[in-house]
């Protein structure tokens, strides 16, 4: 048995799995047959309780007594395909899983034996999630854990999706339960809400966004800072940068960097796959990944906040296709901040909106006055298949 963490990925070795949800309180539990574009062909690919049956697909209840669950047949999955993703979300309208993190559970459906396990870690105000994923990458199905959280139910999730969601017909908080399709929820294309901090950055002046209710997930231009416990993180951090190829497109050949300036944006040094440790080792680099293929962090930067010297002020994380093609075939670009201690995950950005360029600027930290860190999340597209080209966009960004 795998005990999953965020992104961890693994293959199944057989056809017929059930991935079941489970937590102290009555969950929803649901699957979306998902295309190769990321969105379900019709409500028909949406799998619940009121509708159980789809093209290899279906919703198994576990009566109140035990756990529900999507039962999955890759072998009778419809061709064109790709993915198959589980979500549940509280059962009680407006519940969150504050409190109350479920684990989902990856079993063989014929013998009932566990291949892993995922419980999503720091969850808030999250009151659907996306949990895990049954996908199809070069001719074999895997699992991967996902923990990716909404804070408008489950009907945030199934418009993401591309299931028909209707206004309700009083103006009244939507309920969150489902009860039939489509959804009953005012429609919603925004990305989900962040686990531990507010919708939008706050107003200069108005109080930062910091560590103390756990992770945050970022949105674009949104800072927090690297504080918990009134404390600095001065520790050991890890930028993980993560890709993959667009759907149904070739392998990616993209390059995660960091560029480190002193405090009048002058260029200190770059650390990237031909240049794995600068700043006297307090930066360092995993090494090229030449594919983007598989899930979890493609490449990964050690950062020792604690030791970066005291000219460095500023890093911009940056990735770059060296290759030529753009950032319009990449899918799922993120990168996110993890305690090199505990493997916690602390901040998250999704970049969302790729441009066809060849180089985008996923965050910066700043050293502040007061020596604690602030991490931005940036998502600017720069034309640059190399971190060279990088280095003056990203000093304009500081």
């Amino acid at each position: 048995m795998t005990a999953m963490t965020p992104g961890s990925n693994i293959p199944l070795a057989t056809a017929h799995v059930a991935v079941d949800v489970a937590a102290p309180v009555r969950l929803d539990v649901s699957g979306l047959l998902l295309t190769g574009d990321g969105k379900v062909r019709s409500d028909d690919d949406f799998i619940f309780y009121n509708q159980p049956a789809g093209p290899g697909v279906s919703y198994r209840s576990g009566g109140g007594t035990a756990p529900d669950a999507i039962v999955i047949d890759t072998s009778a999955v419809p061709a064109g395909i790709e993915k198959i993703v589980v979500t549940a979300s509280p059962d009680a309208a407006g519940q969150s899983f504050q409190g109350i993190e479920p684990t989902a559970t990856v079993r063989d459906a014929a013998t009932g034996s566990v291949l892993a396990t995922f419980t999503p870690p720091r969850l808030g105000a999250e009151t659907a999630l996306v949990i895990v994923e049954v996908y199809l990458r070069n001719g074999a199905w895997k699992a991967r854990a996902v923990g990716q959280g909404y804070a408008n139910g489950l009907a945030g999730i199934a418009t993401d999706f591309g299931v028909s969601v209707e206004e309700p017909a009083a103006p009244v908080a939507p309920p969150m339960p489902v009860t039939a399709p489509p959804v009953p929820a005012a429609p919603s294309m925004a990305p989900p809400a962040p686990a531990a901090a507010p919708a939008a950055a706050p107003a200069p002046g108005s109080g930062k966004i910091n560590l103390d209710k756990g992770r945050v997930s970022l949105q674009k231009n949104q800072t927090v800072s690297l504080v918990k416990a009134g404390r600095p993180l001065l520790t050991q951090v890890k930028m993980g940068l993560g890709w993959e190829p667009a759907y149904g497109g070739a392998d990616i050949d993209l390059d995660a960097s960091v560029i480190a300036y002193g405090p009048n944006r002058n260029h200190l040094d770059s650390c990237y796959f031909g240049k794995l440790s600068i700043l006297n080792g307090a930066i360092k680099h995993s090494g090229d990944n030449l594919t983007g293929d598989g899930a979890g962090d493609d490449e990964v930067i050690v950062v020792d906040l604690g030791r970066i010297p005291a000219e460095a002020s500023g890093l911009v994380f940056t990735v770059n296709s060296f290759s030529g093609q753009k950032f319009s075939e990449v899918a799922k670009a993120y990168c996110r901040l993890i305690d090199a201690t505990t493997d916690e995950e602390l901040v998250r950005f999704d970049l969302t909106g790729a441009e066809p360029q060849t180089g985008v600027m996923m965050a910066k930290l700043i050293r502040q006055f007061t020596g604690e860190w602030e991490m931005t999340a940036l998502g600017e597209f720069v034309k640059s298949r190399t971190v060279r080209g990088m280095v003056k966009p990203a000093a304009k960004s500081l």
